[in-house]
């Protein structure tokens, strides 16, 4: 890709961006949330039409019209959220579009034993071609995603943020699945925010800013992780981590929260911790070890036994919840927590219309005021309250969701995987945030699959393995390599 533009109404998303790929390599391609990458891809995908610029395949200049287009010139996207059909087997959504017919009908014995050749390939011949995709775990589904970009003879895989919803040991099976992929010609572009992945991952890097290319080529095992950090953001990021208070601090603070016997049939067994005013508290385990359900239960959006006290008082369901001060920001925003075509003003008081309405109308001035307030204290970007929050960044998009619950005082806030899908310039700003808040006095339970995430902001951890905490301790007590031992202890590798 040289010189590549693409405009938009009063934005230029892209500015002459350029990309080389080579086959069988790993190309990393880097940058801040609204740095271009998502715009980038999409052009490459034929999703987008570039406004200046050419794309070449093998050498031969193409024009990529369509998403299917791209496909039958081999150039396949897994984006972060997947387009399977989970109603559908997985042969089914393997050859989705270009299934295996015969005189008009489709060959269900054919499409199968493609399906299984293809699996095969990938290492997972264990997944059943018959298998409704909507039963599978998410490492199943990428594999399933990866079968569908081989069933075209994709010579190009572009993978968004492929190892988000994965687990520690599906992440490395990823890896050995694309090394065999590279390992066959086929190339890679990978985006991650997790700078980690691509030193072990990647061959070569290329870095985005404001629509530009900074970098190009560069070595991702040796190119420091401060350097690219610089170029992504045009800044040193010489402390991710905001200074916390030494260990104890809290113990004279007042409980906020107290679980007594927390208990998830088939999930979550006999749980009990507590969280003090101004602590940050994280929860420490592997996906779907338990640690989303906790934060649920505690919410009242997941039937559990057991006490949740706040300040002393019951917890009731969700109306209980947040009439007590709790406030949830869960896993997946797009999905449980924005309005992604509202407003951001409607988005951050969404929790709290009441406070606006006046014998059945709504205070706009009012409402746009609280608002504003947010938007300028978290620094929420653009900072215009009536841009539909789908337009804004993941960090951004992230900020609004925590100023939903900062309307109106909290006492505790759940955060489940605040920083997913983030740059690491916007992950700076938003534990900032975090941390300010629990400075202020608001309590604060964490749950996140980086553990230098939880080690680095929680004051105090809570290791969880199969439904259970097994370990705490001050966060500053722990590294990652001894909480990793505790986490995987008795799980399958």
């Amino acid at each position: 890709m040289a010189g590549i533009v693409k405009q938009f109404p009063g934005v230029r998303a892209l500015d002459g961006v350029d990309l080389e790929v080579r086959p069988g390599e790993v190309h990393c391609l880097l940058g801040q949330n609204g740095a271009g990458k998502s715009t980038l891809i999409k052009t490459l995908a034929g999703a987008h039409q570039p406004d200046e610029g050419e794309i070449r395949l093998r050498g031969a200049k193409v024009r990529l019209a369509s998403p299917v287009a791209a496909l039958r010139l081999g150039v396949a996207t897994l984006y972060q959220e997947l387009d399977l059909v989970d109603g559908l087997s997985v042969a089914d959504n393997i050859f989705l579009g270009h299934e295996k017919a015969r005189l008009g009908f489709v060959s269900t014995g054919e499409t199968g034993r493609a399906a299984v050749r293809l699996l095969a390939r990938l290492g997972h011949g264990e997944i059943s071609p018959a298998a409704e995709v909507g039963t599978l775990p998410p490492a199943g589904k990428q594999v399933v995603s990866m079968a569908r970009a081989l069933s075209h003879d994709a010579r190009l895989i572009v993978m968004d943020e492929p190892s988000a919803a994965l687990a520690h040991d599906e992440v490395a099976n990823l890896f050995r699945i694309i090394r065999e992929l590279t390992g066959q010609g086929v190339a890679v572009v990978y985006i991650s925010h997790r700078l980690e992945e691509i030193r072990e991952i990647g061959d070569r890097v290329t870095v985005l800013k404001d629509g530009r290319t900074v970098a190009s080529g560069l070595p991702a095992a040796t190119t420091p992780t401060r350097e690219i950090v610089a170029l992504m953001t045009g800044r040193d990021v010489d402390q991710v981590f905001p200074p916390r208070p030494a260990p104890g601090f809290h113990d004279d603070r007042p409980e906020v929260l107290r679980v007594e016997g927390l208990t998830v049939p088939g999930v979550v067994t006999d749980v009990s911790f507590a969280v003090r005013a101004g602590e940050i508290v994280g929860l420490a385990g592997l996906v779907r070890s338990g640690r989303s359900e906790i934060l649920e239960a505690v919410y009242g959006a997941r039937p559990a036994s057991g006490r949740v006290l706040l300040d002393g008082r019951p917890v009731r369901g969700i109306g209980g919840a947040v009439a007590l001060g709790l406030g949830l920001a869960p896993e997946e925003r797009k999905q449980q927590a924005l309005l992604l075509d509202e407003s951001v003003t409607r988005n951050i008081t969404l929790g709290g219309l009441r406070r606006y309405s006046r014998l059945g109308w709504v205070d706009r001035e009012r409402e746009l005021a609280d608002a504003r307030a947010q938007i300028d204290g978290l620094g929420i970007r653009p900072d215009d309250p009536a841009r539909p929050v789908r337009t804004l960044s993941g960090g951004n998009q992230q900020k609004a969701v925590l100023a939903r619950w900062l309307v109106h005082p909290r006492r505790l806030l759940l955060l489940d995987e605040p920083t997913r899908g983030v740059d690491v310039g916007a992950r700076a700003d938003l534990y900032a945030v975090i941390r300010r808040l629990s400075d202020a006095g608001i309590g604060v339970l964490l749950v996140s699959s980086e553990l230098p995430e939880v080690l680095g902001l929680a004051d105090r951890v809570l290791v969880v393995r199969e439904g259970r905490t097994v370990h705490e301790a001050a966060a500053a007590d722990l590294d990652e390599h001894r909480v990793l031992d505790m986490i995987m202890e008795g799980s399958a590798l």
